[in-house]
């Protein structure tokens, strides 16, 4: 697995190992980043089931920041730290060890602190985890959507044969790319929802 571009382009990145961890393929990183190339820069990233980090990195290294990893497997983000050092990336990330549902709620709730609006965030449980990208996606459709700046775009990667809803709570279905055996959704606030 390499970086594909920005600063720390062609630099090789670690994966887990097993079947637990599904990297995303260098290929289907390539498509996401070429559709969000004109909103990267300085965008606030949230990386959810980050894994190695491949994808939060490509953020980095394309300029994004500051760049939210949330992984709860204990290996991968073992994996993910030994990657940024290994870039040298000190700064301009967090990363959270422990549930995205965890994550998302803590940081929601009225008493917690104030979580940070983001322009983009991706998600990537393991595709065998149906009911995580309903959770997530009607959490940040719903009660979690102040992790969302104003016109953030979702984007969710999953089997290409198992397509998600067209609809989770206030987040609306924008476009979905398929590559192989996977697939991108591209979700939206819905404005109207928002307003009312």
């Amino acid at each position: 697995m390499r970086v594909i571009a920005g600063q720390f382009r062609s630099r090789l990145l670690a994966a887990p190992e097993g079947v637990g961890t599904r990297p995303t393929s260098d290929r289907l990183r390539e498509t996401l980043f070429n559709v969000l190339a004109p909103r990267i820069a300085g965008a606030a990233f949230l990386d959810l089931y980050a894994g190695s980090g491949a994808v939060g990195i490509e953020a980095i290294s394309r300029g994004a920041g500051p760049v939210a990893f949330v992984e709860r497997d204990a290996a991968a983000a073992r994996i993910l730290r030994a990657n940024l050092e290994r870039l040298g990336i000190t700064g301009g990330f967090r990363l959270h060890a422990g549930s995205v549902k965890v994550f998302l709620q803590k940081r929601s709730a009225p008493a917690g602190p104030k979580p940070t609006p983001h322009e983009v965030a991706f998600l990537d449980p393991p595709y065998d985890a149906a009911e995580e990208y309903s959770a997530t996606l009607g959490l940040l459709g719903g009660s979690a959507a102040a992790h969302l700046a104003p016109g953030a775009l979702v984007i969710a990667e999953h089997r290409r044969k198992q397509p998600l809803d067209e609809r989770y709570g206030r987040l609306v279905r924008t476009r979905v790319l398929e590559q192989g055996d996977a697939a991108l959704t591209f979700y939206s606030l819905d404005r109207e929802r928002a307003a009312s």
